[in-house]
């Protein structure tokens, strides 16, 4: 770090270069004397020299009692109804754990959809949500009978563009593999191409067929307008992040979903990173709970630094320790100790848990070295 880029205190304590721009920054606009200017260099020296950490420092262990312990404040079940529309979002301690378990499908998925600039208005965001909410076979249908003289399914469907329903039939036929789809202007019917259907197969295929996806975009239940600033928004119930961006009207760099493992497959694990402090931040301050944000960074770096997003539990960060006691400790004791027989896996006792339950000096602070000491004659 070159001369410009610090400041010497009288422990020699070195800023950062962001922090000392900052503070040359805020000197000038308020345009500070020297006298002002060194009482607030000394000021950020000791907050900044307090915020440190010493080498050999626990920080994984100040880390997890940092979070864990606000979060026995947070309620235990939490629902937030969004808009009109009534959408039901999981928040408190269940959303926290559901984002360290790294579910694949959280309770509620949930998408922020930004428009270009030049369908940002009201008209194109209403088309663009019938555009995306998933549709059932069911919403197309006036009416659906048996036919058990032939031993198929007859289904009538409503008026719409001789395309759209062309487009339902193709879609349908890539759904359904054993059964003969056969359409007639408006009317469609079900068969099987071997055996003879009873009325309760065509009971069980009437419920099949009708709870069949045609649309697009599939996974988006329900979705809902609203206006931020200039912008008009669309918050929709389910995600699927990754055919949001085949379509041409969304700002697809600004759109947003809070599905972990959805912007990891799209955007990779940098972006599933700052996902997770973003998630895990909004949860605790939607509580009115403050939690320094490099606790956080440090959950995610260590959720997320193998590639993909882990668990923080024993089929995620817990149980890929080294160490056999200390996945041991963690849970499922029995499993651990015989598979590591099995292996015949070795501990080398370098880590905080297995030290403690055989009663050695944990390597941490003065623990991590040892002092060889020769006193000279008296």
């Amino acid at each position: 770090m070159s001369e410009k880029s610090q400041i010497e205190s009288p422990n020699d304590l070195i800023l950062p270069r962001k922090i000392l721009d900052e503070i040359e920054s805020i000197c000038e606009e308020r345009k500070f004397n020297s006298n002002q200017r060194e009482k607030l260099v000394k000021a950020i020296k000791k907050e900044y020299m307090n915020s440190s950490f010493e080498p050999g420092e626990a920080i994984g262990i100040i880390s997890a009692q940092s979070i864990s312990e606000p979060a026995t404040q947070m309620t235990m079940r939490t629902f937030h109804f969004a808009g009109s529309a009534g959408i039901q979002v999981t928040l408190g301690l269940p959303r926290l754990i559901e984002i360290f378990d790294a579910k694949k499908e959280p309770t509620t998925s949930m998408m922020t959809i930004y428009l270009k600039k030049k369908f940002n208005n009201k008209t194109d965001c209403k088309r663009i949500v019938e555009k995306i909410t998933e549709k059932k076979l069911r919403n197309y249908v006036y009416a659906v009978s048996l036919d058990l003289a032939n031993s198929r399914l007859k289904i009538n469907f409503k008026k719409m563009k001789k395309n759209e329903l062309e487009n339902i039939i193709t879609r349908l036929r890539k759904k359904v593999k054993n059964y003969d789809i056969i359409s007639r202007q408006s009317t469609m019917t079900v068969e099987a191409k071997e055996k003879k259907l009873t009325v309760k197969d065509l009971q069980r295929i009437k419920k099949k067929m009708l709870d069949l996806p045609v649309s697009e975009i599939q996974d988006i239940k329900n979705a809902i307008i609203t206006k931020d600033g200039d912008d008009w928004v669309i918050k929709t119930l389910g995600s699927n992040f990754i055919k949001l961006q085949e379509i041409e009207e969304i700002d697809f760099m600004r759109s947003y979903t809070n599905n972990i493992h959805e912007l990891m497959e799209v955007l990779g694990i940098e972006a599933a990173r700052n996902a997770l402090i973003k998630e895990i931040k909004n949860t605790m301050k939607q509580q009115g709970l403050d939690v320094d944000d490099r606790h956080i960074m440090l959950v995610a770096d260590i959720m997320t630094f193998s590639g993909n997003v882990q668990p923080v539990g024993r089929y995620g960060v817990a149980g890929m320790k080294q160490s056999v006691l200390t996945r041991a400790g963690f849970e499922e004791t029995i499993k651990h100790l015989i598979k590591a027989s099995v292996r015949q896996e070795e501990d080398v006792f370098n880590a905080i848990f297995d030290n403690v339950m055989i009663n050695q000096v944990v390597p941490v602070g003065t623990g991590m070295f040892e002092l060889i000491a020769k006193f000279g004659e008296e």
